[in-house]
């Protein structure tokens, strides 16, 4: 039996060490977080944001601390939600191509074909389970009356890209192949992703564009998705790099992580030094900051970029510009065939401008884009929609959503 005074020594330091790290986030985030103007209900998302915080800033010390990895512990909190079960919806687990997916159908019997929506939801490849977007899907799935497929795909640590990006494929093909064993009309086929979700999406729809062995999507709903690893110079990854949930280092991180990339790469990531002069010759008509709106981009100094290109830094990072991850910078050809699209991007995100980027090359091609700017919102804020934490701005998504779907 161990003397008392030691135990109380070591639970007097395990107090400090809670105190002192929970201090220690409070103060960064007084410090260096950016409030935007236009959010509600600012104190609630000031303790948003600082358990979100909290709780990455544990995962991290248990990950040094070789007990947990940071992913596998926020996803742990994160996914512990209880599910609301919907009366209403037809709930399934299956696996398609050894893929988890989860299957929502509305109840209510149907004197036709419903339409068809493949979800791939965000986390960066890190967050989010088909547990913790079941309530979500599940209402899309009723008020657009539609059957829905959310996809489980593998995540970081253990599995950095491709596997996610892989797995929504295998999902999508599989689903796309046996639309009318679930009723689906193969004509009014959606694919809507979130963040990296909606990455995947733009991907996929790329992909199997064509391919005469499936039904085209008639659509295509990106729910502010990074489309882009290119230029991290954009003025809203300047205006907003401090800007809660998705900040430009924990963005950068991620990628770091997902790409299996030394962080010691992280600046020539951000300057696109390892752009060759004669790609960027290429893509500069796509990704300059020229094409953004002023009134997005005119309060930036817009720094040099890229800079002097680093042949090592390409050898390292060239697979920054394969369109798998930069479906943005697909050849005209493929553009001008995409479907019609609904884009929604965060006024306050460091995002924003991929999404302004994309409905550009869009709209040059003649393919019909509806867009909403959210003025209020923030990255990742469609997460919270039924929740406590929920803001104005998550229903302000979610009946776009519903109504764009509901027209196609």
């Amino acid at each position: 039996m161990l003397p008392l005074v030691p135990i109380e020594l070591f639970l007097a330091a395990l107090c400090l060490l809670v105190l002192g790290v929970n201090l220690w986030v409070l103060l960064q985030h007084l410090l260096k977080t950016d409030i935007p103007p236009s959010i509600p209900h600012r104190m609630r998302f000031r303790i948003l944001h600082y358990l979100f915080q909290l709780t990455m800033t544990w995962g991290n010390i248990l990950e040094k601390l070789r007990i947990c990895s940071m992913p596998k512990f926020f996803r742990f909190l994160h996914d512990a939600v209880t599910i609301k079960r919907n009366y209403q919806v037809v709930v399934t687990d299956l696996c398609f191509e050894e893929v988890p997916v989860r299957l929502f159908q509305p109840k209510a019997t149907s004197s036709s074909l419903r339409r068809g929506i493949i979800f791939i939801h965000g986390g960066g490849g890190v967050f989010g389970s088909l547990d913790s977007y079941h309530t979500l899907c599940s209402f899309l799935a009723q008020k657009t009356d539609s059957v829905l497929l959310a996809v489980g795909y593998r995540k970081l640590p253990d599995y950095p890209h491709p596997a996610g990006l892989q797995d929504c494929l295998n999902a999508s093909i599989h689903f796309l192949k046996s639309l009318k064993a679930y009723g689906v009309d193969p004509s009014r086929v959606v694919i809507c992703g979130e963040s990296i979700g909606g990455s995947a999406a733009a991907t996929i729809i790329q992909i199997v564009l064509g391919r005469p062995d499936l039904p085209q999507i008639r659509a295509q709903v990106l729910i502010y998705p990074i489309l882009q690893t290119i230029n991290f110079q954009l003025p809203s990854h300047l205006q907003n790099q401090n800007v809660p949930f998705l900040t430009r280092d924990f963005m950068i991180t991620c990628i770091l992580k997902y790409f299996i990339i030394d962080p010691s790469w992280k600046d020539a990531i951000l300057t696109g030094a390892y752009i060759p002069p004669d790609t960027w010759m290429k893509y500069r008509e796509w990704l300059s900051s020229d094409n953004i709106p002023q009134r997005f981009g005119n309060k930036i100094q817009q720094p040099q970029f890229p800079r002097p290109f680093n042949k090592s830094a390409y050898l390292e990072l060239k697979q920054f510009m394969d369109i798998s991850i930069s479906p943005l910078v697909a050849d005209n050809e493929v553009i001008a065939q995409l479907p019609e699209a609904l884009l929604v991007s965060i006024h306050w995100d460091v995002l924003r401008d991929d999404i302004l980027l994309y409905k550009k090359r869009l709209e040059d091609h003649g393919v019909p884009v509806t867009w909403y700017n959210v003025e209020d919102g923030f990255h990742g804020c469609i997460f919270l929609f039924d929740k406590f934490f929920s803001f104005p701005c998550c229903w302000t998504i979610i009946n776009a959503i519903v109504s764009f779907i509901k027209g196609i």
